[in-house]
C-alpha cells in the first residue's frame, strides 16, 4: 500500500516537562498500530503545513495551538508503504480543553519517560533533537517493517 498523500504534519504539545503523546490503539490498518507518536497527520488541499498542523492538533485533542515551532523535514521511506514527508513542530502555546481522540489514547507524558514508551526507533532520534534544541535539521528515516535500517541527518548518515 503506498501513501496516497505523502505530506504530514507531526506535533509535540509541551506542557509542564511533558509532551502530549498519543498511544495508536483505535484504527484498524494503522502504520502506527500500537505505537506512541505526537498529534499530526496529513495534508488537506491547499493546506500550508502550518494550516494542517493546527487543523490536526484541534481534531485529535480539541486544543488551538496559537504558536508552533517548525523544527524539522523528516523523511520517511518504508518498504511496501512509499516515502512520507512529514513537517515536525513543537508547541507549548495552545488552550481548550482535552478531548478524547478516536485515534487512541492521549496523555501526558514526562519527557524523561519518552523512552519507556513503544516509539518509532526513528522517533528517539528527532525527540532527542529536539530536547537538545538542534536548530532546524532535516532527517531521513528507512524501514524495513518496525526496523530502522538507515537514518541521514542533514545529508549525513548516523551511525547505529
Amino acid at each position: 500500500m503506498m501513501v496516497k498523500n505523502p505530506m504530514t504534519t507531526l506535533v509535540y504539545l509541551e506542557k509542564d516537562g511533558c509532551y502530549l503523546m498519543l498511544h495508536r490503539v483505535s484504527k484498524k490498518n494503522d502504520v502506527n498500530k500500537d505505537k506512541w507518536i505526537g498529534v499530526g497527520g496529513h495534508f488537506e488541499e491547499g493546506e500550508s503545513p502550518e494550516e494542517c498542523a493546527v487543523r490536526e492538533i484541534f481534531e485529535e485533542t480539541g486544543l488551538r495551538a496559537s504558536a508552533l515551532r517548525f523544527r524539522a523535514l523528516v523523511t520517511f521511506t518504508q518498504e511496501g508503504y512509499g516515502t512520507e514527508y512529514m513537517c515536525l513542530y513543537t508547541s507549548d502555546s495552545f488552550t481548550g480543553t482535552l478531548k478524547e481522540c478516536d485515534e487512541g489514547i492521549l496523555e501526558w507524558v514526562p519527557k524523561d519517560k519518552i523512552r519507556a514508551l513503544n516509539l518509532w526507533e526513528g522517533d528517539l532520534i528527532f525527540l532527542d533533537l529536539i530536547s537538545s534544541d538542534a536548530p532546524f535539521f532535516s532527517l531521513k528515516l528507512v524501514y524495513s517493517g518496525d526496523q530502522l535500517t538507515e537514518a541521514v541527518l542533514d545529508g549525513r548518515p548516523l551511525s547505529s
